[in-house]
């Protein structure tokens, strides 16, 4: 690589080992080619999430992101250097362009509060954030040949984000205000989603304790399925997926046995949780 663009993986790699060191558990045991293009594809997502996440006005954002769509189609003549670094990316790897489409897409519907009535429209909302990120991370791993290697992966990645919709609800709650629950769920549970005068999620009656147990199920089957996947990799790209997906349902495990833990705080796992996930992942092994 040039200077230049060994400076553009560069600094993507940082600011993924900052931002996601979840994701990043899982891509350190790829080679290093194939990390430092994940790290360029996260870098991007990152920047599309810091324009939602940010304290602009909801025009601004939407601008914001607009503009990002037009950096996007003409990436070959980009200086920025993730867009360097994503363009390089692209030339080598099959990656779907059309992913990062889908991206601004979600990252739109959190800038315009959108709420959704069905698990159905939750499922739109989380094949544009994540389901896009799973067959991205697809064309860098590559894989046997399948029909359904795509829709595992698409698979995977909207229950990783089930996963982090249930580690997060009380942070996008004060964030706003967005509710990612299905409103079909909160009125099945009888669930007012609400916080108390110290900033805790109130589970009067046991209604929001209830539905995290549903959902925790429903997100499993998501996961079942979208670990088909994985026997299509080869060893090392199995091992990283298997990593990023064990951490994750870990995470699920412990919130579908003590739901009150996402009342107070932001849940993870421990460095060394993680480390014994990465290990059990070598050996070919679920979480």
């Amino acid at each position: 690589m040039t200077n230049t663009l060994a400076e553009a993986y560069a600094a993507t790699e940082e600011i993924t080992k900052t931002e996601a060191k979840n994701f990043y558990y899982g891509i350190r045991l790829l080679p290093e080619d194939k990390r430092a293009v994940l790290c360029a594809v996260y870098a991007l997502a990152r920047r599309m999430d810091d324009i939602g996440d940010g304290d602009l006005p909801v025009e601004d954002k939407v601008s914001a992101l607009r503009a990002l769509r037009g950096e996007l189609a003409a990436l070959d003549t980009s200086t920025d250097p993730v867009l360097v670094a994503v363009a390089d990316a692209a030339r080598r790897y099959p990656i779907p362009l059309g992913a990062f489409d889908e991206l601004i897409d979600g990252v739109e519907m959190d800038v315009t509060g959108r709420r959704y009535e069905t698990f159905d429209e939750l499922v739109t909302y989380c094949r544009c954030v994540a389901g896009a990120v799973g067959r991205v991370c697809l064309a860098v791993f590559g894989s046997k040949p399948h029909p359904e290697a795509a829709r595992y992966a698409d698979q995977l990645g909207i229950a990783l984000q089930q996963t982090n919709i249930l580690r997060d609800i009380r942070e996008d709650l004060m964030n706003g205000g967005r509710v990612y629950l299905p409103q079909e769920d909160l009125d099945r549970f009888g669930v007012d989603l609400k916080l108390d005068e110290h900033g805790a999620l109130v589970d009067a009656g046991g209604g929001l304790s209830a539905l995290i147990h549903f959902a925790g199920e429903r997100n499993r089957r998501w996961y079942r399925d979208g670990l088909r996947l994985a026997p299509l990799l080869d060893w090392r790209s199995k091992a990283s997926c298997l990593a990023m997906a064990g951490i994750y349902r870990q995470l699920l495990n412990r919130i579908d046995d003590q739901p009150s833990l996402v009342f107070t705080q932001r849940l993870s796992l421990t460095g060394r949780e993680k480390i014994g996930v990465a290990l059990r992942s070598l050996t070919g092994r679920a979480s």
